[in-house]
């Protein structure tokens, strides 16, 4: 067994309170037995946003597990001892800013936390920190001081590194003892505070859970991920990096700070992809160490009976709603951005609906998702029940739908709803799956693992997506789970089921591969691929697909009993256990060594 880590700092804005996909990782290695008994300490640090009341209360509430030992916002000094307190309180003065110090219970561990609010920042020693990028780095940060955002991370990473000092997390410790993790461009500034101050003295990590350059590239032009990934295939072979395919891209700070990360021990992706998009920046990148760290996926273990027991609430749900009761039920839990891909559901939805027919079966597709994360009103949700049949008719001049949902419901699920004979897409744009937040229609025992449980097909088909675990999520209940050929949750699964082959629960959508005949000469080429190619191949290729479910789907309890064995048996391959052992403590061992 290798020797233990004695600390870890995890560099991140979501140090604090879970936001998101990082947040998802946080939980999930955090919590996993193989990394605490290796790593023996572990240091949260990233912002604090006092000025956000919602983030503020998320931050205190009981469900966040958070203890408080030192806040000046909180006025709370006395649960540190005296030397920690007073030079927790000297950074403050130095900096301008406020501490926030505690632990937070991840599973059966607790971990530090430090977070930084630097709404009004000591500007001289910004510009300090400033001059010392640019003198090291080359980092222009008068280039990029128009972002709120950048400026947030550069403010808070002198302070992050001072407290983390202040505490005492790395007494003693020599060089290849402690290291820092940067998760996302977010978490390089406390990198470079650091070679700042203890030149040498820190290994770090670069942790990709995306490529932002490769992200934007992808959802600002039309022709998406069909144009993108036959560009970087094309450039693979004729040996051409990203600038020179789609130009110089130093405007935009992430590209900028993401190209800094060859400074680091050792860089991690959490996909197949992410890894050839970091390949295609060039230069160092095609030199230096990567190590897949994929994400986790919860890897549950339940019998038929409970999934069945799901899944009859889902089709209660359904006939309360649509007054039917489905054969089969589809889902797809996602936030609504425009990456996640929603109008590829439908097109695969118009095709099985046809074979649904031919089969003489139905099906319900529920869609949950919004625009609006903290969610509406549950008395404006029952209001809206009863006066026009919410979620099954919206409206776009009240606060129901807003945003991207205004055109995902009237330009997709509405006509779709018009066609269709077999199958009704459903759009629920709340957050929370339950009767007192989503109308009296909804079963009352229902909770939001009904939805998971339950599923008999679970739709990802996303333009970009670096892994994708809520893809996946549903794979330990016995559910399909339809993703794009780009997610990066293929490759995971992948491995751990020993090749696609021997696990039928994954149905793979390819939206990249160009028709036959379509032949790219040069890299340049694949830039001519527009959103009207890119239309005509989904309408193509949807057609295979929605085969391919059809096919698997499960027409009895024994089918059924199949999918959900071989389904656990994968997902246990692919939990958060597996990721800690095999891929994130490997991958630390080389940034130390």
């Amino acid at each position: 067994m290798p020797e233990q880590i004695p600390l870890v700092v995890h560099a991140t804005h979501e140090a604090g309170v879970k936001l998101g996909g990082i947040g998802a990782v946080l939980d999930g290695l955090l919590s996993a037995h193989a990394y605490n008994q290796q790593v023996r300490r572990t240091v949260l640090v990233g912002p604090l946003n006092a000025a956000d009341s919602v983030e503020m209360e998320r931050l205190v509430h009981p469900r966040n597990r958070l203890t408080i030992r030192y806040s000046s916002l909180h006025g709370i000094f006395n649960n540190v001892p005296e030397v920690q307190r007073a030079a927790l309180q000297q950074i403050e003065q130095t900096f301008a800013i406020a501490i926030l110090y505690g632990v937070r219970r991840f599973g059966d561990y607790e971990h530090d936390v430090i977070l930084v609010d630097a709404t009004n920042p000591n500007r001289q020693e910004v510009e300090r920190f400033q001059y010392y990028l640019w003198q090291h780095y080359g980092l222009n940060s008068g280039r990029y001081s128009w972002n709120p955002e950048f400026n947030q991370y550069f403010n808070i990473a002198m302070p992050l590194f001072a407290a983390m000092k202040a505490i005492g997390a790395d007494a003693g410790l020599g060089a290849r003892e402690k290291v820092i993790i940067a998760h996302e461009w977010l978490g390089m500034p406390v990198v470079f505070a650091a070679q700042l101050a203890e030149p040498t003295q820190w290994r770090t990590v670069f942790y990709a859970h995306e490529m932002a350059t490769a992200r934007v590239l992808i959802e600002e032009h039309s022709g998406h991920d069909t144009r993108f990934y036959n560009a970087l295939a094309k450039a693979r072979a004729w040996q051409q990096d990203l600038e020179t395919i789609f130009g110089n891209q130093d405007h935009f700070f992430k590209h900028v700070i993401i190209k800094l990360a060859t400074r680091c021990d050792n860089i991690f992706a959490v996909g197949n992809l992410v890894l050839e998009e970091l390949r295609f920046l060039g230069g160092a990148f095609n030199q230096i160490n990567i190590d897949l760290v994929y994400n986790g996926i919860p890897a549950a273990t339940i019998p038929l009976a409970e999934k069945l027991e799901s899944k009859q609430r889902l089709q209660k749900y359904c006939e309360n709603l649509l007054g039917y009761v489905p054969d089969y039920i589809f889902t797809h839990v996602t936030r609504m951005v425009l990456s996640k891909a929603l109008w590829r559901d439908l097109r695969v939805m118009e095709h099985l609906d046809g074979l649904l027919r031919q089969a003489g079966k139905r099906a319900v597709l529920f869609t949950v998702s919004t625009s609006n994360p903290a969610g509406r009103r549950p008395e404006w949700v029952h209001a809206w029940e009863a006066q026009y049949s919410w979620p099954v008719q919206h409206r776009g001049d009240n606060g129901d739908l807003i945003d991207q949902e205004v055109a995902f419901y009237f330009q997709g699920v509405e006509p779709f709803n018009r066609r269709a004979t077999n199958s009704q897409a459903v759009f629920v744009n709340q957050f929370g799956w339950s009767q007192d937040r989503c109308g009296s229609r909804m079963p009352a025992e229902m909770e939001f693992i009904d939805i998971r449980k339950g599923s008999d097909l679970e739709f990802g088909q996303s333009i970009y997506e670096p892994f994708g675990i809520a893809q996946v999520e549903p794979l330990s209940y016995g559910a399909l789970c339809c993703v794009s050929n780009v997610c990066g949750c293929v490759g995971f699964a992948e491995s751990a089921a020993a090749g696609l082959d021997n696990l039928p629960n994954l149905v793979i959508a390819d939206y990249v591969s160009l028709p036959q005949g379509y032949i790219l000469h040069s890299p340049h080429d694949a830039l001519h691929i527009d959103g009207g190619m890119r239309d005509w191949i989904e309408s193509t290729n949807s057609v295979a697909t929605a085969n391919m479910i059809f096919d698997r789907l499960p027409k009895d309890e024994r089918m059924m009993q199949i999918l959900l064995e071989r389904g656990q048996a994968v997902a246990q391959g692919m939990s958060w256990e597996v990721v800690a052992r095999e891929y994130l403590l490997p991958g630390l061992q080389r940034a130390i060594a």
